[in-house]
């Protein structure tokens, strides 16, 4: 017998029972993107590596460590598994000139690749639906962001479990002034940095502050804010942010310390977080990145995006039990005697047509074997054909739910009278 195979750890499968909690987020979200006027775009799942390098920086944790990349056997090409949407997505605006006289708000959403531990609600392929909001200077489209993202919340019921924080990261003379204050406010702690800091003191010392080591909060605690070297400019765009998500009426904590790990941000930043998830509570997250654009060969256009860990909203839906049960077959179609099968499969024709989902028993089986899968389906009436109705033109119709007696129909009245059963039950 042949050894069997078993899916890469930390790549998973979604099954038949799962998969209907899945098309009813992807729903929600279809119909919330569309409310807000974003247009889907469909990306390759495998980009040349540099440009994950020029857009997310060399000294991040994905390029660093978390990236599935392999030589192309053809060409020699570096090539990657995408391990987030953004850089993919403005690849395809710039190269196919989307931006030329226009603005452009677009949706994405599929697999994402990052090698790192498995664990709950972080895998290896994860799936992330993103939004790009492309060619607004903002604020107004930064604080429109906000509002949409609350307004999933509201849909989905999940509102009172998820808090927002924000900051600005300045632009990048701003940016610069700061990390030369941080630099040293890291050098004056060197002796408590723990190796990531050290390795990433001179390198992106942003992201020391962004540590999750209990040992170094004091000293992030303590250490220069951006805010305090933000220029007019930036500072009138972060005040008009705040005050435009106050005004609607959405609660929100600002986080000096939030940086977020891409290199690409700069200006607005922001994390939907939950304490319902254990370690891994941002749900969504993302910001500006005004000079990416520019950075991957297009003309100079500001960005501002967000990315949203589906796995990990899902996760907080079941904790919640807000997620609605499996949706049930209606007809379970019963056949049995010569010509029963092709006469079956008619008429289960003509019910969908009539609107009915249906589930025709395929091959052999008593009557009360396939009456006990008719049960086990779920469906909420079986229709039975054998050789008498197929002589006399009708079907046997039984409501499996509930005490309604079961009766014989003739074909053309089969689905009004279904019909007018579901009256009765309403």
């Amino acid at each position: 017998m042949a050894q069997k195979l078993q899916a890469i750890k930390g790549m998973n499968d979604v099954l038949p029972a799962e998969s209907h909690q899945w098309e009813y987020f992807e729903g929600v979200l279809r119909q919330l993107l569309a409310d807000y006027g974003y247009q889907n775009i469909r990306t390759p799942i495998v980009e040349t590596t540099p440009l994950f390098v020029r857009s997310i920086g060399e000294v991040t944790d994905i390029v660093e460590k978390e990236m599935y990349s392999f030589v192309d056997s053809l060409n020699g090409d570096s090539l990657t598994l995408r391990p987030e949407g953004t850089a993919g997505t403005l690849r395809a605006v710039v190269e196919h000139n989307l931006l030329y006289n226009a603005t452009q708000k677009v949706w994405y959403m599929g697999p994402m690749f990052r090698h790192e531990r498995p664990q709950k609600g972080r895998y290896r392929q994860f799936h992330q639906v993103g939004i790009e909001a492309l060619g607004f200077a903002g604020p107004d489209v930064d604080a429109e962001i906000i509002l949409m993202t609350a307004d999933l919340w509201k849909r989905l019921g999940i509102d009172q479990y998820v808090r927002l924080e924000i900051n600005s990261l300045g632009n990048k003379e701003e940016r610069a002034a700061h990390r030369e204050a941080l630099i040293k406010h890291l050098e004056a702690n060197v002796d408590i940095l723990d190796e990531d800091g050290k390795r990433r003191m001179y390198s992106n010392p942003l992201r020391v502050l962004d540590t999750k080591n209990p040992a170094l909060q004091e000293m992030a605690d303590s250490a220069p804010r951006l805010y305090d070297y933000l220029g007019e400019e930036s500072r009138a765009h972060y005040e008009g942010w705040k005050a435009m998500i106050a005004a609607l009426g959405i609660e929100f904590v600002e986080n000096p310390r939030l940086v977020r790990g891409l290199d690409y941000y700069n200006q607005s930043v922001f994390e939907w977080v939950t304490t319902e998830l254990g370690a891994q509570g941002t749900v969504c997250a993302g910001g500006r990145y005004d000079g990416l654009i520019e950075q991957l060969g297009g003309k100079p256009a500001p960005g501002i995006g967000f990315g949203m860990g589906m796995e990990r909203v899902l996760l907080l839906l079941q904790e919640k039990n807000l997620l609605p049960a499996q949706r049930s077959v209606d007809v379970y179609l019963l056949q049995q005697g010569e010509g029963a099968p092709l006469y079956a499969m008619q008429l289960a024709k003509q019910l969908r047509d009539g609107g009915y989902s249906v589930i025709q028993h395929l091959g052999e089986g008593s009557f009360k074997s396939q009456m006990k899968k008719a049960d086990g389906s779920g469906a909420r009436y079986a229709v039975i054909v054998g050789e008498n109705e197929i002589a006399s033109g009708q079907a046997v119709l039984k409501p499996l739910r509930g005490d309604v007696a079961q009766q014989t129909v003739a074909l053309d009245a089969l689905v009004a009278t279904l019909g007018g059963l579901d009256g009765q039950g309403e």
